[in-house]
């Protein structure tokens, strides 16, 4: 009796059956217009008399300009630091049963996230309009131990570092709290039950695992950090674009002078994207994600399947 099995036409282990990729032409088509346009852009910027190539060349390593990237990454660490340090702290606050704490942290997030960082630079800035003299005493008295001029205590460093470090306390608190509330609770019942105290159980056991949900976010937190630190210009904090806004105030060179600025903060989150990839993966092992951490690794991968399949063109059909 014949089957319809019997009617397939059956390959042998000596017989080679020619696999033909599927040729994608539509993201060859797109592939080369966006090549294309970037190398108009390319071309038409370096052909561009009035970006004066000159101007930047000169300025783009001068002393004042290094002077002010010194000052631009110190705000960075510094900030990140504050900011980082005490979003811990009002994290675990706002995760408390306490009504006080929580009363106070969510005031603290609701006021620093709710303001424009602008706003808050320039009200650091001139704190001493509001307070002439910073005074530590016992309140309600005229009892003072120390007395300090506002003015000589809040420098335009100091004022952008605290504006910079408060605003970023608020938004790593939610990236923070979101961290130790993805760790399931049977972890801290189970450190409990072992006779760990609450800070240990947070220090020892909660914060390490919530450190996979909270590396990407504050990473780029990090790079918007340094790029958001531009803003202190406004207080004359002497910063990189501080420095770039004095030498084109005198030179009238703006366009070169941006174009600066903007290979320099290029570089420096070229930079810090490095140790933050390298975190991912450090905090992401375990967890069955083989992604490639690298923008190369991703563009090697995606050349590959343009062709569509990446293995060899013939295979053996057993």
């Amino acid at each position: 009796m014949t089957t319809a099995l019997d009617t397939v036409p059956r390959t042998t282990a000596d017989e080679e059956l020619t696999v033909v990729p599927v040729r994608h032409w539509g993201r060859w088509i797109a592939a080369g217009a966006a090549l294309l346009s970037l190398a108009g852009l390319v071309g038409s910027l370096a052909t561009n008399a009035n970006l004066r190539w000159d101007v930047v060349g000169d300025y783009l390593f001068a002393d004042l300009i290094f002077d002010g990237l010194a000052t631009t990454l110190w705000l960075t660490v510094a900030s990140m630091a504050l900011g980082l340090s005490l979003g811990t702290l009002v994290a675990v606050m706002r995760l408390s049963s306490n009504p006080v704490l929580l009363g106070l942290s969510s005031l603290f997030v609701w006021v620093f996230r709710g303001t424009p960082l602008l706003v808050q630079i320039i009200f650091w800035g001139y704190a001493g309009a509001l307070y002439q003299h910073v005074k530590i005493g016992v309140p309600f008295t005229d009892i003072t131990f120390v007395q300090v001029d506002t003015n000589d205590l809040l420098t335009p460093t100091v004022a952008a570092l605290l504006a910079l470090g408060l605003n970023e306390a608020a938004y790593a608190s939610e990236i923070v709290r979101a961290g130790i509330q993805s760790v399931d609770v049977g972890q801290t019942e189970a450190a409990h039950s072992l006779g760990m105290r609450p800070a240990l159980t947070m220090r020892r056991i909660v914060l390490p695992q919530a450190m996979r949900v909270i590396i990407p976010p504050m990473g780029n937190e990090t790079i918007n950090m340094l790029k958001m630190t531009a803003l202190v210009s406004v207080i004359a904090a002497h910063d990189l674009m501080s420095n770039i806004q004095d030498v084109y105030a005198q030179n009238y060179q703006v366009i070169p002078m941006l174009v600066v600025a903007s290979l320099w903060y290029l570089a420096l989150v070229s930079l810090l994207s490095v140790p933050q990839a390298w975190l991912e993966r450090r905090y992401g092992r375990g967890t069955g994600r083989t992604e490639r951490a690298t923008v190369l690794g991703r563009l090697l991968g995606g050349a590959r399947l343009f062709g569509g399949r990446p293995k060899n063109a013939k295979e053996k059909v057993r």
